[in-house]
């Protein structure tokens, strides 16, 4: 048995306002991803713009009917010639996007192409909605219900 979820737009906005807000002596790339949601042809797209990124630095997942595309990235430049560390950093960001009822979860694909990684979930098409038939009931069927 499946549990229903009533997709809530205004929950991303509230999940950055906490992120942003809950600490705001931690400067974090979340910040700084961007992803554009959109619909074309039946089929719900994220872009998320991760420049500089890899493929294995990426992992996409569902999570109680949210896509979560998560980044973790270590860098470290090092002068040869001076055989010491110059930089050395890491960088790391999460996004959640609730996918909608209806959605073919199991076709969910995700690609990685000059910065953007674009992940397509497919969506179901919708039951045309059923028309029920309202009866009038009769004096005599009230009485014999009672």
């Amino acid at each position: 048995m499946s549990s229903l979820t009533k997709y809530n737009p205004f929950e991303e906005l509230r999940a950055l306002q906490r992120q942003l807000f809950d600490n705001p002596f931690t400067t974090t790339l979340s910040q700084a991803v961007t992803a554009d949601v959109y619909t074309v042809d039946n089929t719900l797209v994220v872009e998320a713009h991760v420049p500089n990124f890899a493929e294995e630095d990426l992992d996409v997942s569902l999570d109680n009917g949210a896509l979560v595309i998560r980044g973790e990235r270590h860098e470290k430049t090092e002068d040869k010639q001076r055989n010491y560390v110059v930089r050395e950093s890491s960088t790391s960001f999460c996004r959640r996007v609730q996918v909608p009822d209806g959605s073919d979860v199991e076709q969910i694909k995700a690609h990685l192409e000059d910065g953007i990684l674009r992940v397509t979930v497919p969506l179901k098409p919708l039951p045309a909605p059923q028309k029920i038939a309202v009866k009038k009931i009769a004096k005599h069927d009230k009485k014999t219900k009672k």
